[in-house]
């Protein structure tokens, strides 16, 4: 039975958890909450390298501001997304007006932009808001490759 290494998006823990369980709502071992919710995790210079740089989930990005047009066009469908991707991968909103470092760290120039994350590592990049089928092509193109 293969495991997952699945860090909680509320504590940081790292829970193993059983691939074939993953669909089933699996619960942080430390702080009892789920580890997936249907909704992106917002992440700061405080929780970032516990939740989305560890774990063997893949991690998809969005790089917003709330004063951005398109950043806030494109919400919606990266919370649907979230919901259509979990437990496959997680997804996590940084806010670049409030977290400038990471925004710095990833060298973004425009937003929004998607950076998915295997590892801590990027291995895609795409920027502009995207249509619903257009992400899921992008996630799909980008797992696979």
């Amino acid at each position: 039975m293969a495991s997952l290494t699945v860090p909680c998006p509320h504590c940081g823990t790292l829970n193993r958890v059983p691939e074939e369980r993953l669909a089933e709502g699996p619960v942080c071992g430390r702080c009892k909450r789920r580890l997936f919710e249907g909704q992106p995790v917002e992440l700061t210079e405080a929780n970032f390298d516990a939740v989305a740089a560890r774990g063997d989930l893949p991690v998809l990005i969005d790089f917003w501001a709330s004063w951005c047009g398109p950043c806030r066009g494109f919400a919606p469908v990266f919370v649907q997304a979230a919901r259509d991707f979990e437990p496959r991968l997680r997804l996590g909103k940084v806010d670049t007006d409030a977290q400038p470092n990471l925004a710095r760290r990833f060298n973004i120039r425009s937003i929004p932009t998607l950076v998915l994350l295997r590892a801590g590592r990027e291995i895609a990049r795409q920027s502009g808001a995207l249509g619903p089928a257009q992400l899921s092509q992008f996630i799909n193109q980008a797992l696979r490759g």
